[in-house]
């Protein structure tokens, strides 16, 4: 029998996974996430931008609005985890694509009207922000009862390499919308982009079971009991792998976020960089996130789980620090790519392995508490790792506040769960 050669291609395909096939219905679910999140992306910053062109709003009015909506909207979402989680999963997340199509519309229709105010773009980003939250939560549970547990890792892979590959292509394509249209259209594509999400989640087609309620009724409530609020942070405080998790992955986000405008102040004001300059630095790198996660799935198979998931949060602790040392000139630009493409190239590694190892150990009548508890926590912990690290820059300048942040960045390691427990050693069943 001739044996067919496995060419450079096919061997690149096994390992990063590519190949395995996860069904039609997850397909269709891995289409609207690719067309929402590179939506988003080719929105990144629209509100700030029609704050500051169309608005004329000042530096205080744009930070305001950029710090007030995801906060207001992990508050808003509080109640959001138990109400998911009793329902069926896909009519949530079709109708939290069409609130936010429904909410985003309002801004070009607004401007059309001139009646556009920051009071209205508050208003909105609270309502998409809540939204997500929501939509996140339904997801997770989704992606759970549509995938097997062994397939998780792959299937989360391929979430994360969209995710990067829509944030490398979507602000310069954005940019270029912006340029030729103005910021409200990049508004309306990303507000497109909910709509046939919508579709795609609707395509998946199937019988979706009703999740059986905490209540002898067996339906679901009328509305989250006060208890069930905290669901989600109590299973993850329970938890002994969720709980150092939670810690680490939070701090980590809230610190890459808060240097993100530091590093533009440093980069377009005293460093004299243009800003295509400071977008290439950072579009570049996101092919890491894309090899990253390709990568995952095979040093998973080959070394597991725990292993790499801490191996990578170690490793995408060392990069921060580096920032505070960025200069003028082309040296400098590399500098950055080069910090940036390490930082993203771990990340693209930790963040699926990460996502599979929290939807393993938390049972399918908790997924969507869980995950909306965890993005509450995230949200609000950016926002005001955020606002500490600005006023700390006020004080010392954005280059010490940079280098803080770097040398906190390196604790955060400690965070990270030390041994791996199975769920049968906590005398939990597995996925329950």
């Amino acid at each position: 029998m001739p044996i067919t050669p496995i060419t450079p291609m096919k061997r690149i395909k096994r390992i990063t996974g590519t190949r395995r096939s996860l069904g039609r219905q997850f397909r269709w679910l891995w289409t609207a996430y690719a067309v929402s999140t590179l939506g988003t992306w080719l929105a990144f910053d629209s509100f700030a931008l029609i704050a500051i062109l169309a608005l004329h709003a000042g530096p205080a009015q744009v930070s305001a609005l950029a710090a007030a909506g995801p906060a207001v909207a992990a508050v808003v979402a509080l109640p959001l985890g138990p109400w998911v989680e009793f329902r069926r999963k896909r009519p949530v997340m079709i109708a939290m694509d069409l609130i936010r199509f429904a909410a985003l519309m309002s801004v070009p229709a607004a401007y059309a009207l001139g009646m556009l105010g920051l009071t209205q773009l508050l208003v909105v980003a609270v309502l998409v922000g809540a939204a997500d939250i929501a939509f996140t939560a339904a997801g997770g549970a989704c992606l759970k009862a549509l995938v097997r547990p062994e397939d998780l890792i792959v299937a989360n892979g391929r979430f994360e390499s969209t995710t990067w590959t829509a944030t490398m292509l979507g602000p310069p394509l954005g940019g270029v919308a912006i340029a030729a249209f103005g910021p409200v259209m990049t508004v309306v594509g990303n507000a497109v982009s909910y709509l046939l999400s919508a579709a795609g989640i609707r395509a998946i087609g199937g019988e979706e079971p009703r999740p059986a309620a905490p209540g002898p009724d067996q339906g679901p409530p009328a509305r989250p009991r006060f208890r069930d609020l905290f669901e989600g942070w109590r299973f993850i405080l329970a938890d002994s792998e969720l709980r150092p998790l939670l810690a680490n992955t939070i701090l980590v986000s809230g610190l890459i976020m808060a240097t993100a405008p530091l590093l533009a102040v440093l980069m377009l004001g005293p460093l004299g960089f243009a800003p295509w300059q400071y977008g290439l630095a950072f579009a570049l790198p996101c092919a890491g996130g894309l090899l990253g996660s390709r990568l995952a799935p095979r040093l998973v198979e080959r070394f597991g789980q725990h292993r790499v998931m801490i191996t990578a949060g170690v490793l995408r602790a060392c990069w921060l620090p580096w920032l505070a040392l960025v200069h003028s000139g082309t040296g400098g630009l590399v500098l950055v790519m080069a910090v940036e493409f390490g930082l993203i190239t771990c990340m693209g590694v930790f963040n699926p392995v990460f996502a599979t190892r929290r939807l393993s150990r938390t049972p399918p009548d908790r997924v969507a508490r869980v995950l909306a508890a965890w993005s509450v926590t995230s949200k609000l912990s950016i926002a005001v790792l955020t606002a500490l690290w600005g006023l700390l820059a006020a004080f010392t300048g954005p280059r010490p506040a940079l280098l803080a942040a770097g040398l906190l960045a390196m604790a955060t390691p400690l965070l990270l769960p030390r041994r791996e427990r199975t769920l049968r050693e906590e005398g939990r069943a597995p996925g329950g």
